[in-house]
């Protein structure tokens, strides 16, 4: 009997037919020798690039890669690399780390979580040469997926083309002489059958005026230059149901010796208007099929349709030149892909349909609940103007594949109709009725502002805004660097005054008017928590870094008590889900006061931070004698992660703070690739910025979208 030879499939040649991109970060060219020549000895073709530098680094994750490698660099970390992946343009790009010397079998499961695809020993050219199979062959399933979409909308593009060309006389020409033709062409040259025209050559029929010309062209047409495929011709037929000239085009047919011939049929006129539109336009694939396209490609529990509208127009973007309304209809789009991170369709001119799915009703409707914020006036930018953005925002559940234009329709009309979720009543009816502002002693100022001075007028439309429930909150995500606390956010809050954004938490006015100032806060606490109490369906270990004004730490004698309710109403798992943060500057002026009542705070359930600290003389003392969790970096402490040498200047200060006291610390406004990657190179926990994540009006997970 014969014996059976059983082979992995992981060790065919599919993976060596094309070239292995590897990009190796590593300190030793010994290694990265060994790497390169595991590969070609084994018949892969290996385009390898080494580096151990975070700058080089950067420029290389513009090009497309099929794994990285990672074993030691100067100053680039494994985590560092893989945050810096995440948020490329290819952000599942598998990173294989080579064994680190201290590195123990028991950390395996929490490299793996970190995002790290494999840990691989050279030491074991065998065991290393599967492994990175393993991880290429990943790497190459995930572009074939990629490929097959867009093959998909190729396809689906073809198939539309198809009907377009009915409006098309087309024929198969072989050696000049006709062999095929479909009835428009027929119609075309006024032919009743088919037998008329095979064995027809082409030049009788077409009667081109420039004859020369286009048996010249014809000849080079028939050698395979198809870029003087398309022209126009003049004709001397009469019979040609079209006025001159001819639009024509020539396109290799299926048989290698015979060509296509195309002959547009609509009239000049309607040709501008339908072919101009129509080649544009039909080639794409319905807003309807790339919804199905979507959801095919990453399949869901549960679908929802969410339509984006205007709920007015501001009739200033149609005051000046075109280019304003235009870019104003732009910026929409952009303000929601920011705003929302999940795939995003265009309906009509300023309606958008985006696509919203979740592995349970429950956590669908959690996020419906949070988009209820976007219904808030709005500020968009528009080159260098602001303009106010009013949406209207409604839903519909897909309960299948959307069948056509009409189907699609009846989505959009029901979406337009069918108003967001809200949050129960139950937590609307407890976390709203706390708003009063309890008896306490406020020494307000000597001197009031008069009725008719900016700040009085910025005081009252705060008011105003308050009142109607149009406080703007903030959020936005921290990074982890120990991958832990991935859901901490930060709430910052603001309004918009003439048309621009005012920050409340540098809004020096307040200070004049302390019983708002504390309302104030009390309201973003309330509605903070909403979002949070929400959110925590999706994701249960959430937490909350809200900035408050002195005012209500200082002079609101119940505040303790209103911070333990809230914290009861929000149902977290977590024991201390609220961390309320303070100016350095706010709370240097009575460090004893404050510690009375931060102390009072950490009693009844919250902790306490500092934000833009560490830039006066007195932050040292402060850390010293205040109970605090959290601190948050002053932004100029920040931009010295520009430089290696500041850098290293700002690793010792935060090195001081974390010998006075153990406290996390976070820096804010890492807005650019560099920011955000140096400050791996310094002892602080948390990281946040643009880069990362912008500040948003509603709660989501940036690194699960």
């Amino acid at each position: 009997m014969g014996s059976i030879e059983v082979r992995n499939p992981l060790l065919s040649k599919k993976l060596k037919r094309t070239e292995t991109r590897l990009l190796i970060i590593d300190d030793n060219q010994i290694r990265f020798n060994q790497i390169r020549d595991l590969l070609t000895s084994n018949g892969h073709v290996v385009e390898a690039a080494l580096l151990d530098d975070l700058q080089t680094f950067e420029k290389q994750l513009h090009q497309n890669w099929d794994l990285v490698i990672f074993g030691r660099a100067y100053d680039l970390k494994y985590e560092q690399a893989l945050s810096l992946i995440q948020l490329s343009k290819q952000p599942n790009l598998p990173i294989i780390l080579l064994k680190p010397e201290d590195y123990q079998a028991d950390q395996y499961a929490a490299y793996i979580r970190k995002g790290v695809y494999d840990i691989l020993n050279l030491d074991y050219p065998d065991r290393f040469y599967l492994g990175l199979l393993r991880a290429l062959s990943l790497s190459r399933l995930m572009l074939t997926q990629q490929h097959l979409m867009d093959e998909l909308e190729s396809a689906q593009s073809h198939a539309q083309s198809l009907v377009h060309d009915s409006n098309k006389a087309i024929a198969l020409i072989q050696e000049g002489i006709h062999i095929q033709a479909n009835p428009e062409y027929l119609q075309l040259f006024g032919m009743k059958s088919e037998d008329d025209i095979v064995g027809l050559p082409l030049l009788d029929l077409l009667q081109p005026k420039d004859l020369n010309d286009f048996k010249l062209r014809f000849k080079k047409i028939t050698q395979g230059q198809f870029d003087l495929g398309r022209l126009e011709i003049a004709t001397l037929n009469e019979q040609v149901s079209v006025p001159n000239p001819l639009k024509i085009e020539f396109l290799p047919a299926t048989d290698e010796d015979a060509l296509q011939l195309t002959i547009d049929i609509e009239t000049s006129e309607s040709s501008n208007t339908a072919s101009g539109t129509a080649d544009k336009n039909t080639q794409k694939p319905n807003t309807y099929q790339l919804i199905n396209r979507t959801v095919a490609q990453q399949p869901s529990y549960i679908n929802a349709l969410v339509l984006f509208s205007l709920a007015s127009c501001p009739e200033t973007i149609f005051e000046g030149n075109w280019v304003i309304s235009k870019n104003y209809f732009s910026e929409i789009k952009t303000f929601l892909k920011e705003q929302t991170h999940v795939p995003l369709f265009k309906v009509s001119p300023g309606i958008f349909a985006a696509l919203f799915q979740a592995e349970s009703k429950a956590k669908l409707e959690s996020k419906l609940i949070s988009l209820s914020s976007l219904t808030k006036p709005q500020l968009l930018s528009v080159n260098q103007v602001s303009y106010p953005l009013n949406l209207r925002i409604g839903y519909a559940i897909l309960d299948g594949e959307i069948r056509d234009e009409s189907h699609f329709e009846e989505f959009i009309h029901s979406a337009y109709q069918t108003a967001l979720p809200q949050n129960a009543p139950a937590v609307e009816l407890n976390l709203g009725t706390h708003l009063d502002i309890p008896s306490m002693e406020i020494r307000h100022p000597e001197v009031k502002p008069l009725n008719s001075s900016p700040e009085f007028s910025l005081i009252r439309a705060l008011e105003k805004s308050l009142d109607r429930g149009e406080i703007h909150l903030k959020y936005q995500q921290l990074y982890d660097k120990q991958d832990t606390n991935l859901y901490t956010y930060e709430v910052t809050s603001g309004f918009i005054f003439e048309n621009s954004w005012k920050d409340l938490s540098s809004l020096r006015e307040l200070a004049e008017d302390p019983e708002l100032s504390i309302k104030l806060d009390r309201w973003i606490l309330v509605e903070s928590c909403k979002q949070l109490h929400n959110f925590i369906t999706q994701y249960p270990e959430a937490k909350l870094i809200v900035n408050l004004n002195k005012e209500v730490l200082f002079h609101d004698r119940t505040f303790p008590e209103f911070i333990s309710k809230l914290i009861t109403i929000v149902r977290s798992k977590l024991t201390h889900p609220l961390i309320l943060q303070f100016s350095e500057e706010d709370l240097t002026h009575n460090i004893s006061e404050a510690q009375k009542h931060i102390t009072q705070l950490c009693q009844f359930g919250a902790e306490v931070s500092l934000r833009d600290f560490g830039n006066t003389i007195y932050s040292e003392s402060a850390i010293r004698q205040l109970n605090i969790n959290c601190l948050t970096l002053h932004r100029t402490l920040t931009t010295m992660l520009n430089t290696e040498q500041s850098t290293q200047e700002l690793q010792e200060k935060i090195k001081i703070f974390h010998e006075i006291k153990p406290v996390e610390i976070m820096l804010r406004e890492l807005n650019d690739m560099t920011l955000f990657a140096n400050a791996w190179n310094v002892d602080a926990r948390f990281i946040q910025g643009d880069y990362f994540q912008k500040k948003l009006d509603h709660l989501i997970d940036v690194q699960d979208q």
